[in-house]
């Protein structure tokens, strides 16, 4: 039998970096995967579909080059290359994973849970001492809804298709759903939206969930809000992609888990999608940094409360947010005040000619302390990075505003927006 500090079932972002973290805490890690190494982020989520956005982003800036003084002939769009260049990405980041496994058994077969920390693989026992289970989640059904992955497709089977599809029908307007919309009106692919709920990315700034609806519909793009799927007429549609979520894996076990990550179960930990918290890869990698501290630590725990968490959708443009949004806020309690500046007053913004957007602060309007932001702009995904280290750090207005940032670049706007 087979015996370690700790067996970590799933190799995803929750799974590989707590057992780096359980390996430089001294213990005795295996890392169980029956899959690939680095989960849905890497094999069917974050990086393929950012593979592939940036390749459209790269297509409509090469069709806009007149704009920049730079006269083409023709513009070839080579899905075929497009998927290849994503494919090698994801083998290339798959591989540096690996190597950094060394001095962790890394196991490649699927792992039962049994009682007393232990794990059967293959007819092999294998016993820890304590078990974190980080097995994931994947995309959601509808009761009305199923995949048949062909026809109605998972956002999984999208990132693998062959053809461009003409048509397109996303049923569920979230991060999923508006970002594939974005990617595939870019390729050119005609596009409608529903999302049932009153709004695109529900839960969202809703001056920003306005703005992008308005420049999805300025693309060509059909967005339905407080829409009924079942209305749909799929015939019109080559594809119809169903993205209303995702469940979470849990492997027959109670994974609920308290605030330090552990479950009802002792010894055994859960941490990332399948524990059905914030299910981002960033937030997944810190709740498995926790766990492995925590098992390392059983004296000495950390609570897993970080809840300064920044969200980022790689629409086009590009989307994020950190902190509450001013409705949650203002039905909080708070007493806010509005900061905004528009990327139309941005000389980078010009120079790159992407001055669609805007960013927002919030501030309480008793302490100063910024609360919350939101950004729909040119590398807002890269922005709010400044704005994540000021909401967490609970930095005043005037702090930030008073910081000189360089001239021209795009972050300037953050303190242009507190003048």
């Amino acid at each position: 039998m087979l015996e370690y500090d700790l067996a970590i079932i799933g190799a995803g972002w929750a799974g590989f970096n707590a057992a780096l973290k359980a390996k430089e805490l001294g213990l005795k890690v295996c890392l169980i995967e029956k899959e690939q190494i680095g989960g849905t982020c890497l094999n069917s989520g974050c990086i393929p579909t950012k593979a592939l956005i940036q390749s459209a982003k790269t297509y409509n800036t090469i069709t806009k080059s007149a704009n920049f003084g730079i006269e083409t002939q023709s513009v070839n769009l080579n899905f075929k290359k497009i998927q290849e260049r994503k494919d090698k990405i994801v083998q290339q980041l798959r591989s540096g994973m690996q190597f950094m496994l060394k001095g962790i058994d890394f196991i490649n077969e699927e792992a039962e849970v049994l009682p007393n920390q232990e794990i059967k693989i293959q007819g092999k026992i294998i016993r820890a001492k304590s078990v974190l289970i980080a097995c994931g989640s994947r995309p959601a059904e509808l009761p009305n809804f199923k995949f048949d992955h062909k026809k109605i497709i998972s956002s999984d089977d999208l990132l693998n298709i062959k053809e461009i599809p003409s048509t397109l029908l996303i049923i569920g307007g979230g991060i999923v759903g508006c970002e594939f919309a974005s990617l595939f009106a870019s390729l050119g692919t005609r596009v409608a939206i529903i999302e049932k709920m009153p709004q695109l990315l529900p839960g969202m700034d809703a001056e920003i969930a306005k703005k992008i609806e308005n420049i999805f519909k300025k693309k060509g793009i059909m967005v339905i809000t407080s829409g009924d799927a079942l209305a749909a007429n799929f015939n019109d549609y080559d594809l119809v992609l169903l993205c209303v979520g995702r469940k979470p894996n849990t492997l027959g076990v109670d994974l609920s888990v308290d605030d330090y990550l552990r479950t009802k179960q002792p010894n055994i930990f859960a941490a990332g999608d399948c524990t059905a918290k914030i299910m981002l890869a960033h937030y997944a990698a810190y709740q498995g940094e926790i766990a492995a501290h925590n098992i390392a630590n059983l004296g000495k725990l950390k609570k897993a409360d970080n809840r300064n968490i920044p969200n980022c959708i790689f629409t086009d443009p590009e989307i994020a947010s950190i902190g509450p949004s001013e409705e949650e806020l203002k039905s909080q309690g708070f007493d806010v005040k509005t900061y905004k500046f528009d990327f139309m007053a941005s000389g980078m913004a010009r120079i790159m000619e992407e001055t669609e957007g805007f960013i927002k602060i919030i501030s309480n309007n008793k302490t100063d302390e910024v609360l919350s932001a939101s950004i729909i702009g040119p590398k807002a995904t890269e922005l709010i990075a400044i704005l994540t280290v000021a909401v967490s750090n609970r930095l005043k207005i005037a702090q930030i505003r008073d910081t000189i940032l360089a001239h021209p670049t795009l972050s300037e706007a953050i303190s242009g927006a507190l003048k």
